[in-house]
């Protein structure tokens, strides 16, 4: 099997090559800094952090100033999405560039003893795809794809390093008793996997991914830094909850649900977010400091909306985390799917630009391949979004965007230019169909399907035809033949 595997890996680097060197003559596959050198690639995931946790989104009482600033210097997506409502399968979206209709991965599943279920070693991932180009690669946070050794092992996904948590439960605790480099298990002094300790997991993660750049500076690198935070357990060293402690009221959690108690579950949730935000700064900064901002494509995102209802302490209703929109993590609806994304690269992106395009986090690969000077593979959903990003060439648009969820009741939506098609119920019945027109109903208050018939049937024939059925995650209600299936 590992013999087969290295075969793969030699495989899709001949074919990435022999398709770069195919190009037609004055192509624009890659955007070359001045002296030619390929740009490093930095790719921030936040965890369940909200269209409107950041300041440059509307945040009122965050703090963000690094985030706000990148906004400022480079360019703020307004309609850009998470690959799914939950962890998993939207950073499967991300690595592969399909969406929830063709991607491995499309719920999150728990596999014992420590990780979810495996990224199939057939899929072809962004770092495989770089590091076939030469990139030195790395994978800085938590993981979700695969438990230790198997084939979603990121080592066996295309990454040369590997520092963080491998698996999404694990990652409850921001002071666990252990943290991964790659198969070693490193213990973490004074932490008991308690409530508090000694070494906070974020503070680590940054240290590792800092650590990186500087090892790597002199040749062309990805890093994939996916923080654990804000999602839950509430927990941030003292000195940063207190910056937000008696700001407002703030009820003591008490604990439950799987999460650890938090006396002040506001001011932490708070402080999280404040705390990545100044990893993101240093990150900038050292970049700076090292010369490489210039040649560096930065993107900072979140897997999906907030946090739902108060679980675990969070009170993504108090914060207005998402916004104006609908819903929150586990639903299609916008809060649950709707993310930041920021861009920066200077000299390259126009500083303090908005897009209103619609994308998602199936375009990083292909938009990442574009810059390094690499032939995606085909088959995406993802297109490149890097004419949008440089302000040149011709840019591609997409269609529709898709998602499905079996879990949460089995979920189906489908955004076709302002119309957003919703599928409810589809497991549990009974299944609902709701039309929201979001130029004028961004938060999905008003369904109109019953005065669109036929912007319905469009809708619906697209969602059927924008997916396959999936073995590893099967949904009785959307994988029997269409001419049983429920009519909307």
């Amino acid at each position: 099997m590992l013999r087969l595997r290295s075969w793969h890996r030699v495989l899709v680097g001949l074919l990435a090559c022999a398709a770069l060197l195919a190009r037609p003559h004055g192509a624009a596959a890659s955007a070359p800094t001045a002296d030619g050198k390929r740009p490093n690639i930095i790719f921030i995931l936040a965890d369940d952090l909200g269209y409107a946790d950041l300041g440059s989104y509307g945040q009122k009482k965050i703090r963000t100033p690094r985030l706000d600033r990148m906004a400022a210097e480079g360019m703020r997506f307004r309609q850009f999405y998470a690959g799914a409502p939950v962890c998993a399968p939207s950073r499967c979206a991300l690595l592969t560039g399909k969406h929830m209709g063709h991607a491995a991965i499309r719920d999150n599943r728990e596999v014992q003893p420590e990780g979810q279920r495996p990224l199939p070693a057939a899929e072809v991932t962004l770092a495989e795809l770089l590091k076939g180009r030469g990139y030195a690669t790395a994978a800085v946070g938590k993981w979700g794809l695969g438990i230790p050794g198997s084939e979603g092992d990121p080592n066996r996904q295309g990454f040369d390093l590997f520092y963080g948590y491998h698996c999404q439960r694990h990652a409850h605790n921001h002071y666990p008793t252990y943290l991964r480099r790659n198969a070693e298990t490193l213990p973490l002094e004074g932490n008991t996997g308690g409530a508090t300790g000694k070494q906070f997991s974020h503070d680590l993660l940054e240290a590792e991914a800092l650590r990186f750049i500087r090892d790597h500076r002199e040749r062309p690198f990805f890093l994939y830094v996916p923080f654990a935070v804000p999602h839950l357990a509430l927990q941030a060293p003292e000195e940063a909850v207190a910056e937000y402690q008696g700001q407002w009221e703030d009820p003591p959690y008490t604990g439950g649900n799987g999460y650890l108690p938090h006396p002040h579950p506001r001011a932490a949730y708070a402080a999280m977010v404040t705390r990545m935000d100044r990893s993101v700064g240093r990150i900038l900064d050292l970049l700076k400091t090292l010369h490489l901002d210039a040649n560096t494509l930065v993107l900072f995102s979140s897997d999906n909306g907030p946090t739902y209802g108060r679980l675990g302490g969070s009170d993504s209703a108090f914060f207005e985390s998402a916004g104006p929109l609908r819903g929150f993590k586990g639903s299609v609806y916008e809060g649950g799917v709707r993310v930041p994304l920021i861009a920066r690269w200077p000299g390259k992106i126009r500083r303090g630009s908005t897009s209103d395009r619609l994308s998602a986090l199936w375009d990083v690969l292909p938009t990442a391949c574009e810059a390094a000077g690499v032939a995606p593979p085909s088959g995406l959903d993802g297109i490149s979004l890097l004419p949008a990003l440089l302000g040149k060439g011709s840019q591609r648009e997409h269609a529709s965007l898709y998602w499905e969820f079996p879990a949460y009741g089995g979920q189906q939506a489908l955004r076709l230019g302002d119309w957003k098609g919703v599928r409810q119920n589809l497991t549990r019945g009974p299944a609902t169909f709701e039309l929201y027109d979001l130029r004028k109903d961004p938060g999905e208050t008003t369904d109109v399907s019953a005065q669109h018939p036929e912007v319905v049937a469009r809708v619906a024939a697209l969602m059927a035809r924008s997916r396959t059925p999936s073995a590893q995650f099967p949904f009785p209600a959307l994988d029997r033949p269409a001419k049983e299936a429920p009519q909307p």
